[in-house]
């Protein structure tokens, strides 16, 4: 993952503070994939809860924080621009958890990212329309992989192989995510 951040978050009284890497790099994610670009003096403070001031002591810290979330959310917007987005480093499914910490966290950025632009994904993929399915499938496997635990038993009840449908909802998430983006793109430039 981002050494920049990485090296951040190795202060301890931060890494209570801030999102940690995985939600960190979710968060940003959504950010990067939202089909109208929101500044990130809009977001950034929610990176540490929200609160008006930043946990950082100083004016130098807090620049290069946001520098490091700013070069991640850069990364991502092109990496989905370009079809090459992955999961991030220690992102994966896992055998006794279903999937790892990081990638549970990870969903969780993405999922509090994208109430942010909730709006602009719902005014330009409203529920009546075609589009709205792709968001939606897109959300459903993000809740998945950051609740497995409840998913897994929802998929036993419908008698589905769980593991096997984690598996394809994992690997399917780059490609629906980058398509869900360049969608979102278009339909506001239209």
């Amino acid at each position: 993952m981002s050494s920049k951040l990485s090296d951040i978050l190795q202060d301890q009284q931060l890494a209570e503070l801030l999102l940690n890497e995985a939600q960190t790099r979710g968060f940003v994610t959504a950010m990067a994939a939202a089909p109208n670009i929101i500044a990130p003096t809009e977001w950034l403070a929610f990176l540490w809860g929200g609160e008006e001031t930043s946990p950082f002591s100083t004016h130098e810290e807090l620049e290069n924080y946001a520098n490091a979330i700013i070069d991640i959310l850069n990364e991502a917007r092109t990496t989905l621009f370009d079809n090459t987005w992955q999961w991030p480093e220690g992102c994966a499914l896992d055998d006794s958890q279903i999937v790892t910490e990081a990638t549970s966290n990870f969903c969780e950025g993405m999922l509090q990212g994208w109430q942010l632009a909730r709006d602009d994904w719902e005014t330009i993929m409203p529920p009546e329309s075609e589009d709205n399915a792709l968001l939606g499938g897109v959300l459903l496997s993000f809740s998945l992989l950051f609740d497995p635990e409840t998913a897994l038993e929802a998929l036993k009840e419908q008698d589905a192989d769980a593991l096997a449908q984690f598996e394809e909802i994992f690997n399917a998430i780059p490609v629906m995510l980058c398509g869900l983006t360049q969608r979102g793109a278009m339909l506001v430039q239209d």
